[in-house]
């Protein structure tokens, strides 16, 4: 028991002795590695692995532009009254033809036409009047200003008829041009104001087709040019032809409206107001750049890709043009035979290491 008693104390200290022995080469090996480590290059924490290349060559490209639209008739106009009053005729065949001038609606005008007699009545009175003292103002029967007075009668009397039958006319509604009526909005006997609708007149043919193209390619725009086009639930593809355009860009969307009209008879199956899906080949180009549209990488203001130079990523701001299915146009940034990422460049750094393990065609 003594002995064990003596021992422990020795065994205590014999340990204490070890474990700092062994903290400080502990310390030493770890300080020994940073040392080490201190020497090496860091590795970067943006280098990725291989990515798809595309090789930047010149190619022949059809400029085509496509854009959405409408159609239109070749005339439409809303028939309003030009007076108030009440309809005591209506003469609106919806959804058939009318010929021009043809009368559409009629207004209450009793009042107007009881006037009117009345002036026609005083207008032969005011002619008797007038006969007789030309007759006798030869003959120096009466003054020169009491003929004048009775010229000057008749005339007044004949403008006011003028007038009433200008007001009769204003109670009529009759259509402009040949064209098809849409739906009426009145009924005999409601009584309409100025501000009244009373239906649609349409000349359906040739229609028209109204669009818009960015303001990039308002240049290109020509009289004449041939569009294709076509509307949803039809197979066939119609052409129109370019009449006339705005003479100014939109300044809230930025694109010019552009007006053609539809070509053929096939048009026949077509309807105002359908949604067209345009399709304008403005011109084409032989030595275009044409680029994978996921290389570019959208930034605040500009569009950047990722060129290779020395085995490095370097960051290029480029100005683009028409946009295909899988490609885009490159305008300006680049040049024929430049190589560029199309993978990962979301994760690439400028002048990071660049490595390619696959060329995308």
């Amino acid at each position: 028991m003594r002995f064990l008693l003596k021992s422990i104390p020795s065994l205590r200290v014999r340990g204490l002795r070890f474990f700092v022995g062994a903290s400080m080469a502990w310390v030493l090996t770890a300080c020994q590695r940073s040392a080490e480590d201190q020497g090496r290059p860091a590795r970067s924490s943006y280098e990725l692995a291989a990515v798809d290349g595309y090789v930047v060559r010149a190619c022949p490209l059809d400029a085509e532009l496509t854009a959405v639209g409408s159609l239109l008739a070749a005339e439409e106009t809303v028939l309003y009254p030009e007076v108030a009053g009440r309809v005591v005729k209506l003469y609106l065949p919806e959804g058939r033809p009318v010929r021009r001038g043809e009368l559409l609606v009629k207004l209450f005008d009793g009042d107007l036409q009881a006037q009117m007699k009345r002036l026609d009545a005083q207008l032969q009175q005011a002619r008797l009047t007038e006969q007789r003292l030309s007759e006798l103002l030869k003959v120096k029967g009466i003054s020169q200003q009491e003929y004048d007075a009775a010229a000057l009668q008749l005339r007044i009397l004949e403008s006011d008829i003028e007038l009433t039958r200008a007001q009769v006319q204003k109670t009529e509604i009759r259509a402009p041009y040949d064209g098809v009526l849409g739906l009426r909005q009145i009924s005999l006997g409601a009584y309409v104001s100025p501000s009244t609708p009373v239906a649609t007149l349409r000349a359906l043919y040739p229609l028209r087709l109204d669009f818009s193209v960015p303001e990039a390619f308002a240049s290109l725009i020509r009289p004449g040019q041939r569009v294709m086009f076509r509307v949803q639930g039809r197979e066939e593809t119609y052409s129109a032809s370019v009449v006339a355009y705005e003479p100014a860009v939109s300044a809230e969307g930025r694109t010019l409206k552009v007006r053609a009209q539809v070509l053929g008879t096939g048009q026949t199956q077509l309807t105002p107001g359908m949604f067209a899906e345009v399709r304008l080949k403005l011109q084409t180009r032989k030595d275009a750049l044409l680029i994978p549209n996921q290389a570019i990488v959208p930034k605040s203001r500009d569009k950047i890709v990722f060129v290779s130079r020395n085995g490095r990523a370097v960051p290029v701001t480029i100005r683009t043009g028409i946009r295909q299915a899988d490609k885009i146009e490159v305008l300006e940034g680049l040049r024929a035979g430049d190589t560029i990422a199309v993978t990962g460049t979301l994760f690439l750094r400028p002048n990071a290491p660049l490595r390619f393990g696959r060329w995308v065609e």
